[in-house]
């Protein structure tokens, strides 16, 4: 029991345990109870100080009593109502009072006093907060057992939804025909009283406008940042359109801003990418098929840093996953339209085998570290390149050496923009085409080859008026 509280006090507060050093007065116990019903359950540890994280343990003449009284609390203040378990746990000769909630899907659970609409709370950090009318609507589906996507839109007409780029890849990918019959066999369209609807999934799919008046969040912000901040951004894309195309232009933006090397196997020449592809595919993928779309405010965001790849995606993991239980946990599908389609085009081989694809192709990049976060409500993953420092990772230029100027590598073709950026680095691309007789199109990829290889970089975005500032 001392080596669990043990492990607890060393993992601090979070979205699944606080700590208080005594019984707190008012509705504290209860809204943290209730946040955890409401969302993966936790545990409330009382007799370990919160900041200092020092085990101060309830006396034993209080225990019991204590126990009662937060039994009561619960039972007063809660609904629907809620039982947890609690246990006393021996640390060192002093008591700790463990509740321990679970999730549950009869919620929202909220202070009788309060209501509904005031007193739900949520989880989000280490901390509880009022549930909005958003949370509240997932959490009302929760109970019900109904999922985001498959809700029907009722002010868009059936031809209002531009599918035909989904049908031609739902053809390619599955081998299988898509008519009016199939759309509502796929949940595409439903019968409703009002008769045939479109439902959320069929908008996320769609190609022309409506999808990004209703769902302009639906989208993917990437960014390359130089060194170990965002305070620089040397390269940026936001991907639109369709949420099926999403993870393979993610990748081609990944493999755009990550480095290839080589190495002999035996007889032949082996590329070996600075991350292992198949593992960031796979997580680009779950970002993708498992992010909540009822969110509003937050897209799915990929940022690479000299040290790392990081995919953060809106909506936290579902009630019965934990970070440390994703391989071997069956896997819960939060989209139940949405992620079959994936499964039909063979973006997802099987269900809940992604993160075990993740783990073991990280078995063969020993240098990289995989890290998974709760941040507010959302899911991240972090691929962390191991024993990672500025002085042993000079900026390479585009043949793989160090960074030696325009002698270390650099094409006439490339030299000659490079001075025309040195000497104009406010310079508009356009104003480069005109200058060098280049394409717009050409002139993008050499650009992208000048800031991968280290002597420029991107100061602000395009929209802004930004500029490329020579760094070498």
């Amino acid at each position: 029991m001392e080596l669990y509280i043990d492990k607890i006090i060393k993992s601090g507060e979070g979205r699944r345990i606080e700590f208080k050093s005594a019984l707190p007065d008012g509705n504290q116990i209860a809204e943290t109870v209730i946040a955890f019903a409401n969302g993966v359950g936790g545990e409330l540890f009382i007799g370990i100080e919160d900041t200092s994280r020092t085990v101060v343990g309830v006396a034993d003449s209080d225990i019991f009593k204590m126990e009662e009284m937060i039994s009561q609390m619960i039972f007063d203040n809660c609904s629907p109502l809620i039982i947890p378990d609690i246990t006393i746990y021996p640390h060192k000769e002093k008591n700790i009072l463990c509740v321990k909630v679970y999730p549950s899907k009869n919620g929202p659970y909220f202070i009788k006093s309060k209501g509904k609409n005031k007193g739900a709370y949520i989880r989000v950090g280490s901390t509880n907060r009022t549930a909005d009318e958003a949370i509240l609507a997932e959490l009302e589906r929760r109970h019900r057992n109904i999922s985001f996507d498959s809700l029907v839109v009722y002010d868009v007409p059936l031809d209002g939804c531009d599918l035909e780029q989904f049908r031609q890849f739902y053809r390619e990918k599955s081998g299988k025909q898509i008519g009016n019959e199939q759309f509502v066999s796929l949940e595409l369209v439903k019968t409703d009283r009002d008769g045939k609807l479109l439902t959320n999934t069929a908008i996320l799919l769609a190609t022309n406008q409506i999808k990004k008046q209703l769902f302009p969040y639906a989208k993917i912000e990437c960014a390359r940042f130089k060194g170990q901040s965002t305070s620089v951004m040397i390269d940026q894309q936001t991907i639109e359109g369709p949420v099926f195309i999403h993870p393979e232009e993610v990748m081609k933006f990944i493999m755009r801003n990550i480095s290839q090397g080589s190495s002999l196997d035996l007889v032949y020449r082996k590329d070996r990418w600075e991350y292992p592809l198949k593992a960031i595919r796979e997580a680009v993928i779950n970002a993708v098929v498992h992010r909540d779309y009822s969110i509003l405010g937050s897209d799915i965001k990929i940022a690479i840093f000299d040290d790392m790849l990081e995919i953060t995606s809106p909506g936290v993991l579902m009630p019965s996953v934990s970070p440390d239980s994703l391989v071997n946990t069956p896997s819960e599908i939060r989209n139940r339209i949405l992620a079959p389609l994936f499964k039909d085009c063979k973006l997802i081989e099987q269900w809940g085998s992604g993160f075990q694809k993740i783990y073991n192709e990280l078995k063969e990049y020993t240098e990289i570290a995989l890290k998974i976060n709760e941040p507010g409500l959302s899911f991240q993953m972090q691929f962390n390149k191991t024993g990672y420092t500025s002085e042993n990772n000079p900026p390479k230029n585009i043949d793989g050496g160090l960074n030696g100027g325009l002698n270390g590598g650099l094409n006439e073709s490339l030299q000659q923009l490079f001075q025309a950026i040195k000497e104009t680095p406010g310079i508009q691309i356009k104003d480069l085409a005109e200058k060098l007789n280049r394409s717009v199109d050409t002139l993008d990829k050499q650009i992208r080859k000048l800031i991968k290889s280290g002597l420029i970089e991107r100061r602000g975005s395009k929209k802004t008026g930004g500029y490329w500032k020579v760094i070498s």
